[in-house]
């Protein structure tokens, strides 16, 4: 698979990354074995970008990345993500002082079972902490040796050039995709004018671009998404209608819907490393080989119009109160 710079600091990694949230949380009841499998095979197939974070069990995650990876160390980089308290398994505020991040950082290490964490985000901007000092103490880490590189996710541009002033970050992540277009405005350009790499999560629309989901019913009911404001009522019925465009583009290009929305999102830059992710190894292949799917003017034209249609907020109200814009 091809590689990609992210920020400007040698941060090199595949185009396409793998996020590993959903082989543990949100998705519906995960399979270790499973799981690890498709680890096991993303690296394979060149995929050297794992994308994890403390809350996601919360612990577990990294704890099952960490089982997968042993004695693969050199051939992946590994991202993980600190910035909230949980307490009795929940989430129920951020915490981003030096202190919390110094303690995560040490906790990650140990539940990975590794040396240092390639990628370090702060997971979401903690108001009650100014950001110099977060990324002052994150920096700290890469000075130890424990961090070798710094990010951060759902972080507006205000807030990108403060902490860009403390240490370079290399990479945001925010979610992007065909249906997700708010980056457009404000983010992408600040990025690029601070020379920082995106990498969008939930490139795929958590899923719902697929094609698969077609009625609500199909969600389990552990499903996060059943809860997400574009998967109720008229909002998925209304986002049906980007999923029935994206497939006609598939169909004349013999690809899947997932691979075209993928495809879309490397079109956009070479500074762009989508992170979809899955827990299955037939989803895990399809989405490796949209890296060798090309788009005409044409097709891009048309893909680009489809976020006029998206009906429903990407979050619940209070989960938006933590994204930066």
């Amino acid at each position: 698979m091809k590689q990609r710079q992210l920020g400007n600091q040698g941060l090199v990694v595949s185009e396409i990354g793998l996020g590993c949230m959903g082989m543990s949380i949100a998705y519906g009841s995960g399979d270790e074995e499973e799981s690890i499998r498709v680890i096991h095979r993303a690296i394979d197939l060149g995929i050297t970008l794992f994308d994890t974070a403390e809350i996601y069990g919360p612990y577990t995650n990294e704890e099952l990345l960490g089982r997968a990876i042993k004695g693969k160390r050199d051939r992946i980089v590994i991202a993980t993500k600190f910035g909230f308290i949980v307490e009795n398994g929940r989430i129920i505020d951020t915490n981003s002082t030096p202190e919390n991040v110094r303690r995560v950082c040490d906790a990650s290490l140990q539940r990975l079972g590794v040396d240092y964490i390639d990628l370090f985000y702060q997971h979401r901007v903690d108001q009650k902490v100014p950001i110099e000092d977060t990324v002052g103490a994150m920096a700290e880490l890469v000075q130890q040796g424990k961090v070798r590189y710094l990010g951060l996710s759902e972080a507006g541009p205000e807030t990108l050039h403060r902490a860009h002033q403390v240490h370079p970050i290399s990479a945001l992540q925010t979610e992007y995709s065909l249906w997700e277009r708010s980056p457009d405005e404000r983010i992408l350009p600040t990025l690029r004018e601070l020379k920082i790499g995106f990498v969008p999560y939930s490139p795929i629309g958590r899923g719902f671009l697929t094609g698969q989901i077609k009625h609500f019913e199909d969600l389990a009911e552990d499903d996060y998404r059943r809860t997400d404001p574009r998967f109720q009522g008229d909002n998925f019925q209304k986002n049906l209608q980007i999923v029935e465009e994206v497939k006609q583009i598939a169909q004349s290009k013999g690809a899947t819907p997932s691979q075209i929305a993928l495809a879309w999102l490397l079109h956009q830059g070479d500074d762009i490393v989508p992170i979809p992710g899955t827990k299955r190894l037939a989803y895990l292949e399809e989405n490796a080989a949209a890296s060798d799917i090309v788009l005409s003017q044409d097709d891009l034209k048309k893909l680009d119009n489809l976020a006029q249609v998206t009906s429903g907020e990407r979050y619940g109200r209070a989960l938006m109160a933590n994204v930066e814009s």
